[in-house]
């Protein structure tokens, strides 16, 4: 069933949400006019931007002032679509959704790109969100041409899907975290085709990956690097946290939000009960700020100097409204509604009139090649605007 969303809810949903209590150090806009005006100035601004097949934005570096365009190949390619795709359900205006049709179409290519396992970052943020609101048969096609496509990265010595093929000659077989979030494509293909071949190597994925990614207190870590002939671990890394022993925020958020996913499609108790355990680790650190943004990493060694992850607190403040909705924990969508509450600050949505494709800034991307760290990132207002549309989901 398709829903469409309007400015009037989100007005509700502000007026509701001004009474949580916002971080001491932000200014909370409380007037919803303010919010509501910022909003659509920043929507416009997303849609301004230049059709372009080869020039997907990424990011944006306030000192050089330079947007960070990549081909659709880049993992970051489908949330720019997704983002279209989502303002047209929050504004129900058809722009967003003309805007999107052609950009997703931009995406198609990456359908048979088999060097690749972020197939579901890519081809199901944008096929997929397009698929579920249109029910376009093509767009089907393109997301069942990417399963097969991403199903052939799975190794069954490891009995995972390979993520990264760059330092071959150091990883043998690296398995990311970020890994867990492609699954949705895997599972949506065989709830499409009726081929159980897709499902059935997300949950073999899914159960490596739980049996070998966590810690004893439940963060996870970054990269397991694995052997393919007796699929023994060999080494537990990390390439964009900080250290091999610390809790990268975003990873965090995609452990969350991948077991969240697959107890949808498996109703698996075990992955319930790792989303919850890695919720609590993340929502009850002592180095979580009060407005629930992460730092970048939650053992970064200058908090609280270090950078702020806004693409941390959505995806996770996302995941928390569907946990919410299988276990009724109040603490859950209580963090939920207070970030969506605290990102409507000053603090964290861009000047109106900045003429850049993004909503909010301070994101942060790759510490190990020190780039993308504290500034506006596509994935960032992605799972922002995901978060806008769960809740009001679950009110309705």
């Amino acid at each position: 069933m398709k829903t469409f969303y309007n400015i009037s809810w989100l007005l509700t949903c502000f007026i509701l949400l001004a009474s949580c209590k916002p971080h001491e150090t932000k200014e909370i806009i409380t007037d919803t006019t303010d919010i509501n005006q910022l909003l659509i100035a920043r929507y416009n601004k997303v849609l301004d931007y230049p059709l372009d097949s080869t020039a997907f934005p990424r990011s944006y570096n306030p000192e050089t002032k330079q947007i960070l365009k990549r081909p659709s190949k880049d993992w970051t390619s489908g949330f720019y679509a997704g983002n279209l795709w989502m303002l047209s359900d929050v504004t129900g205006e058809s722009r967003f959704r003309e805007s999107a049709q052609k950009w997703t179409a931009f995406i198609e290519k990456e359908k048979f790109n088999d060097g690749t396992h972020d197939m579901g970052f890519k081809v199901y943020n944008s096929f997929g969100l397009g698929y579920n609101r249109t029910g376009n048969e093509f767009y089907k096609e393109v997301l069942l041409q990417s399963a097969q496509t991403l199903a052939t990265r799975f190794n069954p010595n490891v009995q995972s899907i390979r993520s990264w093929d760059f330092k071959a000659d150091h990883w043998e077989f690296p398995v990311i975290i970020d890994n867990m979030m492609n699954l949705e494509l895997l599972f949506e293909a065989t709830r499409l085709s009726g081929d159980s071949t897709y499902h059935h190597l997300a949950v073999k994925h899914a159960n490596t990956t739980l049996r070998n990614h966590f810690r004893p207190d439940d963060s996870t870590v970054h990269v397991v690097v694995y052997d393919t002939i007796n699929g023994n671990v060999k080494e537990r890394v990390t390439h964009q946290g900080y250290s091999n022993e610390s809790a990268w925020a975003r990873g965090q958020g995609w452990a969350i939000y991948g077991y969240t996913m697959a107890y949808r499609y498996t109703k698996n108790g075990d992955y319930l009960k790792q989303a919850q355990a890695t919720a609590n680790f993340f929502i009850n650190h002592k180095n979580l700020p009060a407005d629930g943004i992460p730092y970048w990493d939650f053992d970064a060694p200058n908090i609280p100097d270090e950078p702020r992850d806004v693409s941390a607190a959505a995806i996770v403040a996302s995941a928390l409204v569907e946990l919410y909705g299988y276990t009724k924990n109040e603490i859950y969508i209580n963090y939920s509604k207070k970030v969506l509450n605290n990102l409507k600050s000053e603090e964290y949505i861009l000047p109106a009139d900045l003429e850049i494709p993004f909503i909010l800034q301070h994101s942060s991307g790759d510490w190990s090649k020190r780039s993308e760290m504290d500034e506006p990132i596509i994935y960032g207002d992605y799972y922002f605007l995901e978060l806008m549309l769960r809740l009001q989901e679950l009110d309705q």
